[in-house]
């Protein structure tokens, strides 16, 4: 599910987009917009199916190594612990999973299945896997612990993976970190015994709408918002001040103003955050102080419109 922080971040790189594009097709930029977020559904999606093909993949080697002419007894009565972990099993039974890698024709990993191969190999020669496959304890938790930390250790910092994810769609660059902590969130979440469901991808219908209101109100006023920078920020021409910072602070002026619901406070929290991951090392401390500068003002004017008891 993606949370507000995300969705500014989308936003925050379709209004740059926008600008430097000088562009005025709203329209498509926000349709743009939309699909950015909903191939973020793709990406987690794909994700969870890579448990399954990896699973797929060891299973295929059993059998093929329980053929051989001269097998080994080990190899005729190979450990199954790690074919056998109930999880793979839930997600590879899930309805909803595979109609929308069917839907979307996300059927990657049977194209490209060499990063299968890569996690596989990976996976068995790593400490994690030797000790789990040692280990004499079973149980569904120990299990899910197991297939977390396999997905942080081996699966999330691959690069090579990563760098397949970048070919496919330049906008799951930004999108990695986020889905990776969604893919931990909905492992923990799997129960025994019980069926996977994607879930929504908005929390609710307020949040998608949120998208396509901040994204609108930043474009359509961002010459006010402009002139409200350059009145707090007299010693500083506006061409000096990064193109990244002043479009966060264009949109944190748009929530001071035009989103009565959001408290000032994390308004200004949320973008300093975002500055961190998107900007210059000295970013957070200049947005915060024009924007404290810029909330004061606003407070004394009586411009600040905020619904509720300490939203400002």
């Amino acid at each position: 599910m993606i949370n507000r922080r995300h969705i500014r971040v989308k936003v925050m790189q379709s209004v740059y987009a926008l600008l430097q594009s000088k562009s005025d097709n709203l329209d498509k930029e926000e349709k743009f917009l939309y699909e950015s977020i909903d191939k973020m559904y793709d990406l987690y999606a794909l994700m969870l199916r890579l448990f399954v093909e990896v699973r797929d993949l060891e299973k295929k080697h059993i059998k093929i190594s329980q053929k051989k002419f001269l097998a080994t007894a080990e190899e005729l009565k190979p450990n199954t612990k790690f074919v056998d972990i109930e999880i793979f099993q839930i997600l590879s039974e899930s309805i909803s999973l595979n109609t929308h890698l069917e839907k979307n024709k996300l059927n990657y990993w049977s194209l490209d299945n060499e990063y299968v191969h890569e996690i596989l190999k990976l996976t068995k020669k790593s400490k994690l896997y030797i000790a789990y496959m040692n280990s004499k304890n079973s149980s569904f938790q120990e299990d899910k612990e197991f297939v977390i930390a396999l997905f942080k250790e081996v699966i999330a910092p691959n690069e090579k993976l990563a760098d397949y994810f970048e070919d496919k769609n330049i906008s799951w660059v930004d999108d990695i970190p986020f889905v990776n902590t969604w893919i931990v969130k909905s492992l923990n979440q799997i129960k025994p015994s019980q069926a996977f469901h994607l879930g929504n991808l908005y929390k609710d219908i307020d949040d998608k709408q949120f998208v396509v209101d901040l994204f609108r109100k930043v474009v359509l006023n961002h010459h006010e918002f402009e002139k409200e920078v350059t009145d707090k920020t007299p010693n500083w021409d506006t061409d000096r001040i990064a193109g990244i910072d002043m479009i966060l602070i264009k949109m944190a002026i748009c929530e001071f103003l035009k989103f009565p619901s959001i408290p000032s406070r994390v308004t200004i929290n949320e973008y300093i955050e975002i500055s961190k991951d998107y900007s210059t090392e000295k970013s957070s401390f200049f947005i915060n102080g024009v924007l404290d500068k810029i909330l004061k003002d606003f407070i004394a004017s009586k411009r600040l419109n905020k619904i509720g008891r300490g939203l400002l």
